[in-house]
């Protein structure tokens, strides 16, 4: 099946019309005629089953004959913050890959040792939404502004169990020990030279857990995978 998305289709609505550009690549490229079953997702649970109705590069316009509601695939809320990577392609790898296991919200930090202060929010944007079509998920991942730690910190008051993934040789819980089915997490992964030893004592101040994610010394796009398919692989 051949996932769309589109963030502006409704629950209500019983027509929709592609912009230009996509009503190109669907009549075009994908080479779709009138009477044409498209499938839609706004990203929040729901699968819209639609046809074609006017096939024109300009304007794809399409009848909404059915409207299915879709729970997540995971009985779990998993907040990642993690550093943007120095390399861009190693923190879209990030995206792409935790989108495909299942993350419901990913905030990039600004740490003290960041290198990469700065992101493009529209194109991660739609590498988290091509991924998320690609593994037919109908409940896409929120992605966050980039923010400072302190900050995120300040305002990261929810329910969740918060976690902080750091280097440091002291005393820590493994991840695997911490994690219990059904249950939600905010976990936090440090940019290349790791959490200052400041900001891991900020975070002990606002309540997070220390864990450690294995023996190895891991690259952060890899740290934040580990954590993201730990949770997933827990909740099997």
């Amino acid at each position: 099946m051949q996932l769309f998305y589109n963030k502006s289709i409704q629950e209500n609505d019983t027509h929709f019309t592609f912009d230009k550009q996509e009503s190109k690549h669907i009549v075009r490229v994908l080479r779709k005629s009138e009477g044409a079953i498209l499938t839609i997702t706004n990203g929040l649970g729901n699968l819209f089953i639609c046809e074609v109705i006017l096939a024109s590069d300009k304007k794809c316009l399409v009848q909404i004959n059915e409207v299915q509601k879709h729970k997540k695939d995971w009985k779990y809320s998993l907040h990642i913050a993690i550093a943007p990577t120095k390399l861009n392609d190693r923190f879209e790898w990030f995206l792409e890959k935790a989108t495909e296991i299942g993350v419901d919200e990913i905030t990039p930090i600004i740490c003290d040792h960041s290198e990469r202060k700065v992101i493009k929010q529209e194109r991660l944007e739609k590498i988290i939404h091509s991924a998320a079509k690609q593994s037919l998920k109908y409940h896409f991942p929120k992605l966050n502004p980039a923010v400072k730690l302190s900050d995120f910190l300040k305002k990261e008051r929810t329910q969740m169990t918060h976690l902080i993934a750091h280097c440091e040789e002291t005393d820590k819980t493994t991840l695997k020990s911490v994690i219990k089915q059904h249950e939600d997490y905010t976990i936090l992964i440090g940019p290349e030279g790791d959490f200052s030893t400041k900001e891991i004592a900020l975070a002990l101040h606002h309540k997070y857990i220390p864990v450690s994610l294995g023996t190895s010394r891991l690259r952060t796009e890899t740290a934040g995978i580990v954590a993201v398919h730990s949770i997933a692989f827990a909740n099997e």
